[in-house]
């Protein structure tokens, strides 16, 4: 139902799933079996980024404040990283990937995901 679109931020391994239907605001705003399928790949997701990253905590956030569209924020965290204990949100500036580096992740997401 959704795409996966990685964050250009090498601090955080940081997945975004955008539900492919068009003017969806709010989780409400989709059908009770869409819901269920979109929890289901928030489930996945999550499970996936935390095995392939061994994080200490999945962060799942859905906020929309700046980009109305539908989509939902799937962080992998661990102790000692850039914005530990807080959120990701907002702290300092984005690193983006080297493109080997990001490649690889991507391969790594595409085989698991």
């Amino acid at each position: 139902m959704s795409r996966v679109l990685l964050m250009n931020d090498a601090r955080y391994p940081w997945l975004v799933l955008v539900p492919r239907k068009t003017d969806l605001t709010e989780i409400h705003d989709l059908s009770a079996s869409d819901r269920a399928t979109l929890m289901e790949e928030i489930s996945r997701t999550s499970e996936t980024l935390k095995s392939l990253m061994n994080a200490a905590k999945i962060n799942v956030g859905v906020l929309g404040n700046l980009v109305p569209q539908l989509h939902v924020h799937i962080v992998a965290r661990n102790p000692g990283d850039a914005a530990w204990p807080g959120p990701v949100w907002g702290h300092g500036i984005a690193k983006p990937y080297a493109e080997a580096a990001k490649a690889e992740f991507l391969a790594k997401l595409r085989t698991s995901l």
